[in-house]
């Protein structure tokens, strides 16, 4: 630790004019902040100008001696900021701005004006805040005083460039964690509402830029782009506006959606790709799998999060996760930023907006919308015992997150910290944040993770109506795109109760456990089998509510892959470090027979027959379907049902193999006949829940709970497309089922039989109609006919 301290020192008038360097005390972590209004500076010094090419160091006042060490070690840590014999001078010559202007305090962040930029950041409990200015190396140039009003400080630069610009803010206050604050001025932290940030340039690999310094973390830096051209979406594509006077939908039937959840980089980061190695894992590599996309049938990409996060946030300290490198996202630094390391080639933050637009624009020209999955509930920040101040905890910790009435961090998210969303200011940052995204990137909805968090005071108490969730659906924008919460965090579970206007919807979590239940042979199930393929009524026939806004699902990211489920009857987390302790125990899975990889000829195929099971189970269901990347195929994650960490093979989509056992090529085949198939009949797709009118249960026997055969028709009372008769064993015998009759003037046409090998697993055209009276089912196997 290098501490100078001289007493009482001064900066005349006549030295502020000199080239000078200011230095502040260097942390225990060598961090040498190169200005600072923290009242622990001891000195200031400056440099002074010698014919030799030695840098010569004089206190002000009074004098002081420094060691040749000392004077090393500063001018080691100098140099690698900023130049001593050039940078200031060079300044001098070419500044990066002409002047400095009072500002405004709106906007909040940084904003274009007539003159210059203009920068405004609220904090209602800070002392003073100054603006901290680099130049496009992340080097320091100048670091300003910011004017204060109300609750915002703000400053106007005049002819500030309108890019290559990064910037943070410096933060002092009073008051101590008794009062919720966690001041850290020897920190330059994140513009929360920073259009753009700037870190690391490569994903998992740790440069210069982002200055990191070990348990501190790496430095985040906001920056803009005011300088280039508006992006060009073509005449295919309108504008959209703020105020959703203009807002043009992909697809405006709300039935259509059928969703596949993807990881940017775990989907293309995989040689086996195919894709130009300074491609994968990025916008640019997603953007080039849209025909794949297309032809798999689905219409929705929902994205796991893209705001700009760490991904190397365990790898601060000695822990048992050091070894980790986050791929999911769900640590976030920013909510306006994308991601700026999926930009190729380590292109920036600039390119990665742009790249992020380009990405869209090709997914909807190929008639995908694209949603995110946003995380609202906390940030990468962590809590007291770990903290990570990067950004919101530094600038006003007590309003951004909730905080109980001794000052301590509330953790209704499980990470830690909780947004505090229902603050008025953390309020119009989601709703800032979120209107940002649709009206500059287009983007089509969100997935709000752990949104219960969303529906807490800023104390963490329930609300009935909360703010937050309400003004989204009622926002003249945000109204008219898909809002899907995840109904429940740490100790709230709302599927089916979550507030909602008739305009949100919901991860269905109980279809997820009901369905792999039944499929898995579970006694008891037929009943809820039954209510989950009907669209849930039980759930969501209340209001307005409609069957889509319940959004079904087998599996998600956070858990088994759809292969896994059917491989493994525990989970095999190991390799995150935490003794197995982390991710789900209740996967309600069966490994057919086997743990984990087999030769067993027997166990592969029941295995590939399982997986067609639930996909058939998915597909016909009422409400929004959703599928996750790689279940395509028969991709593994070998067990792990927590693959968060893990920026290699254990969660890259495999893109040449599924895995051990499953035919690649013949799942993919039946997946996509089946996803085609439920879009070309709108049996499957009710506006409305369905009556007796609209499906016939075979089934007298309801309350046998030993029975694990369902069979059903669904009637098109269109007469366009044909009824379609559909029937699930999941007894370990064969059933012989006796079929109902065909409507009149048709019969019955297979289509689907999954114990049956590719492709006469999936019948092309009208199905094989030689049908008699009555068909045998293998056990574990489903069946759908169509009547033509």
């Amino acid at each position: 630790m290098l501490r100078l301290t001289p007493q009482n020192t001064v900066l005349n008038s006549a030295s502020a004019r000199r080239p000078c360097v200011v230095i502040s005390a260097i942390n225990s972590h060598n961090e040498l902040p190169f200005t600072s209004n923290a009242p622990h500076i001891k000195t200031l010094v400056r440099r002074t100008h010698a014919s030799s090419s030695n840098h010569h160091w004089k206190s002000l006042r009074p004098s002081f001696k420094v060691s040749s060490a000392l004077k090393s070690d500063v001018s080691s840590k100098l140099s690698s900021l900023i130049s001593l014999d050039t940078a200031v001078e060079a300044a001098d010559a070419t500044p990066l701005y002409t002047s400095v202007a009072q500002g405004t305090p709106e906007p909040l962040g940084p904003s274009k004006t007539p003159t210059g930029v203009n920068f405004a950041v609220f904090s209602k409990q800070a002392k003073s805040m100054s603006l901290c200015l680099f130049d496009s190396d992340a080097k320091p140039v100048k670091e300003i005083p910011m004017n204060r009003t109300g609750e915002v400080f703000h400053i106007e630069l005049v002819n500030l460039p309108g890019a290559a610009v990064l910037y943070g803010v410096r933060v002092s206050g009073d008051g101590g964690w008794e009062r919720g604050c966690r001041w850290d001025d020897s920190r330059v932290l994140l513009d929360p509402y920073a259009p753009l940030v700037q870190g690391r340039r490569l994903f998992g690999i740790r440069d210069s830029v982002e200055n990191f310094r070990g348990k501190s973390g790496s430095r985040f830096l906001g920056t803009f782009d005011f300088s280039s051209e508006p992006f060009d979406w073509g005449p295919a594509e309108p504008a959209r506006s703020k105020d959703g006077s203009k807002m043009a939908r992909i697809h405006s039937d709300p039935t259509s959606g059928i969703v596949y959840e993807v990881s940017v980089r775990c989907f293309t980061a995989d040689s086996s790709s195919g894709l130009p190695e300074e491609i994968r894992g990025t916008y640019k590599g997603l953007a080039a799998k849209a025909e794949y996309l297309k032809s798999l049938g689905v219409t929705v990409v929902e994205l796991l999060p893209v705001c700009e996060w760490d991904e190397l946030e365990f790898q601060r300290t000695p822990n048992p996760r050091q070894h980790m490198t986050n791929v999911w996202g769900y640590s976030p630094i920013n909510y306006f930023a994308p991601m700026s390391r999926f930009a190729a080639s380590g292109g920036g933050a600039a390119a990665a907006s742009r790249e992020f637009k380009e990405m869209v624009k090709t997914l909807h020209a190929a008639g995908i919308e694209v949603i995110l999955d946003v995380v609202y509930n906390h940030t990468v920040e962590g809590d007291d015992d770990d903290p990570y101040t990067l950004s919101f905890r530094g600038i006003d910790n007590g309003t951004y997150y909730m905080v109980d009435e001794r000052g301590a961090m509330r953790n209704h998210s499980g990470c830690g910290n909780t947004f505090s969303a229902n603050h008025p200011i953390g309020k119009k940052l989601v709703l800032d944040s979120l209107v940002h995204w649709v009206s500059e990137y287009h983007v089509d909805g969100f997935r709000f993770d752990l949104a219960s968090c969303l529906c807490r005071d800023p104390r963490g108490e329930p609300l009935a109506v909360p703010p937050v969730i309400k003004e989204i659906a009622q926002h003249p924008l945000l109204k008219q795109v898909r809002l899907i919460a995840e109904p429940w965090d740490l100790g709230l579970y709302q599927v089916g109760s979550f507030p909602n206007w008739d305009t949100w919807g919901e991860w269905n979590g109980i279809y997820r456990d009901d369905v792999r239940k039944f499929i898995k042979g579970d006694a008891g199930m037929k009943k809820a089998l039954a209510t989950r393929i009907a669209g849930s009524a039980d759930l969501y026939n209340n209001h307005q509510r409609k069957p889509y806004h319940g959004v079904n699902f087998i599996v998600a990211h956070d858990g088994f892959s759809l292969a896994d489920l059917v491989s493994y009857n525990g989970k095999h987390n190991d390799a995150n470090g935490e003794g197995n302790r982390d991710g789900t125990n209740d996967n309600f899975s069966w490994n057919c027979g086997a743990e984990g990889d087999t030769d067993d000829g027997g166990v592969t195929g029941l295995r590939n027959r399982q997986i067609r099971n639930l996909n058939l189970a998915l597909m016909v269901s009422q409400g929004t379907p959703m599928m996750v990347m790689g279940d395509e195929i028969g991709s593994t994650h070998y067990g792990n049902n927590n693959w968060y960490g893990h920026d290699t093979k254990l969660s890259h989509m495999n893109w040449q193999q599924g895995g051990k056992g499953f035919d690649k090529d013949a799942l993919f085949r039946f997946t996509s006949k089946l996803i085609h198939f439920r879009k070309s009949h709108p049996v499957f797709r009710k506006q409305n829940f369905i009556g007796p009118s609209d499906i016939t249960w075979h089934e007298d026997n309801w309350d046998n709970t030993e029975s694990r055969f369902l069979a059903f028709t669904l009637h098109d009372k269109t007469g366009e497309t044909g009824d379609i008769y559909v029937a699930f064993n999941s007894h370990s015998f064969p059933v012989t089922v006796g079929l109902p009759q065909a409507p009149h003037g048709k019969k019955w046409h297979r289509i689907v039989d999954t114990n049956l090998p590719s492709p006469q697993d999936f019948t092309d055209g009208n199905g094989y109609g030689g049908l008699g009276a009555s068909y045998t089912m293998v056990g574990f196997s489903s069946l759908m006919l169509l009547a033509k």
